[in-house]
């Protein structure tokens, strides 16, 4: 064998093994969902954080689309779809947890697409994406529903299609985006879980007894966003749920501290920050330095 024929066996070889270690990854997120306590998955905003999460003791990562704009200076809704997978697998790089990537609406309206998006996000070494029905048009921001069910179809056929089985969770966004019609969100729930979602989610819920419901009746893991007024995670897994995510909270929560340490700076003129700064560095220390 020359060298030539060599190199490409060899990169063929490594292929093989990535894909395997993927599939291995995925097949354990999927089985995460179906513990007696919730998977707590904090959503990381660039690989350090990623690493640092993972250092702390998770078993699973998501990314923010708003954490990830925010270090880009940008709001959420303004990442695109290139930008998404180039950080999403920058963040896989970082840590080897499961990682799953909020994709938005998929980048795309039409089903065809969305399932292009997945297939992207199973090419990034994800181990789940999730779609949700939300349109970023302020004029018409949901979905309808049928159509909604029909995206959710084709990501999950491009989400289980081959020897990755990515998980795919999938969203009804009305409660979030100021439509609260839970017997609405369950049906979407439903109908999505029937187009072949593994784990459904409606962001905005916070009522317990709002969540049980969603959990008696979707038939699917369910995921809650850890908002404001949400029942905290003991509670939440007597209701029956499976995934606590916090969206970016996380990433929001960093950058406050940044406001805090240099309006102390600039304000009062004093270094109190400098405690948690160290605090902040011994942490960073042993995440990195592993």
């Amino acid at each position: 064998m020359g060298w030539v024929e060599l190199t490409r066996s060899r990169r063929a070889r490594d292929d093989l093994t990535m894909a395997d270690d993927q599939a291995t990854l995925a097949r354990r997120f999927l089985e995460l969902h179906a513990g007696e306590r919730p998977l707590l998955m904090p959503n990381a905003w660039d690989a350090g954080s990623a690493r640092l999460l993972a250092s702390l003791g998770f078993e699973a990562l998501a990314t923010t689309s708003s954490g990830f704009a925010a270090t880009l200076g940008r709001l959420d809704g303004s990442v695109t779809c290139d930008e998404a997978m180039e950080h999403s697998a920058a963040i896989v790089g970082a840590t080897e947890l499961p990682v799953s990537a909020d994709l938005e609406n998929g980048f795309a309206d039409d089903p065809d697409d969305v399932a292009e998006t997945v297939r992207r996000a199973i090419d990034a070494g994800l181990a789940g994406c999730s779609i949700e029905d939300y349109t970023g048009d302020a004029a018409s921001p949901i979905y309808d529903a049928a159509p909604a069910a029909e995206r959710i179809a084709a990501a999950a056929q491009a989400a289980h299609a081959g020897p990755v089985h990515l998980v795919l969770p999938a969203r009804a966004e009305n409660h979030i985006r100021g439509r609260d019609d839970l017997d609405d969100t369950i049906a979407r729930l439903r109908s999505y879980g029937e187009a072949g979602a593994d784990v459904l989610f409606a962001p905005g819920l916070a009522r317990i007894e709002d969540i049980r419901r969603v959990v008696e009746e979707v038939g699917r893991p369910v995921n809650v966003l850890a908002l404001q007024g949400v029942p905290a995670v003991g509670e939440l897994a007597a209701a029956g749920v499976k995934r606590i995510s916090v969206g970016g909270a996380f990433a929001f929560a960093a950058l406050d501290a940044v406001v805090g340490a240099a309006r102390q700076l600039r304000e009062d003129g004093t270094y109190g920050y400098l405690e948690r700064s160290r605090a902040g560095s011994r942490a960073a220390r042993a995440a990195f330095g592993a």
